[in-house]
């Protein structure tokens, strides 16, 4: 781990946890991109048996706010996350004669190495007050960012659930400490 890099697990505490797309490139600017993680979400949830209390998908970045997994430690989680999409999304984007492409970002741009950054930004919540904070902040991001004017237009994020009690793309486990 790199100096000054801590992670605390085993405390039984929530991670606020924050990951980027390769050079905070729009890789998930796609609605299928974004519909694509959601999916793989739900499958390691389920694989790992972590509780998601929230989570929103933007365009570059992804947060989520989960507790520690049953299996192995939230950078094992991100690491089984990050590796799925990152597969998925490079078996769509195949030539037509069938041979694997790198990813590209737009017209005549370089190939990209990767799809992700390699590290994430691991924040312990073990208070309700951050909890709510967490999640004000993640259901805000696509209105700060201008992608919508209300949580309610961006359907990549946990907001339903907690304003309106509805199930949205992934299941969400409500916080009760």
């Amino acid at each position: 781990m790199p100096d000054g890099l801590k992670r605390y697990y085993g405390k039984g505490d929530l991670h606020f946890v924050t990951f980027s797309c390769y050079r905070k490139l729009p890789l998930l600017g796609a609605r299928h991109s974004r519909d694509l993680f959601v999916q793989e979400l739900a499958r390691v949830r389920a694989e790992c048996e972590f509780r998601l209390i929230g989570y929103v998908v933007m365009p570059n970045h992804v947060h989520l706010l989960m507790s520690e997994p049953k299996k192995g430690t939230p950078s094992t989680v991100l690491q089984l996350l990050k590796q799925r999409v990152s597969r998925k999304m490079r078996s769509r984007k195949k030539a037509t004669d069938g041979r694997q492409m790198e990813f590209t970002f737009g017209e005549g741009e370089e190939e990209l190495k990767a799809f992700w950054q390699e590290r994430f930004y691991d924040f312990n919540v073990y208070r309700d007050g951050k909890v709510k904070e967490k999640l004000n902040y993640m259901h805000a991001n696509p209105v700060i960012r201008g992608l919508v004017e209300h949580p309610r237009d961006w359907s990549w994020s946990s907001w339903g659930h907690y304003a309106k009690g509805e199930k949205g793309l992934v299941e969400i486990d409500t916080w009760e400490n």
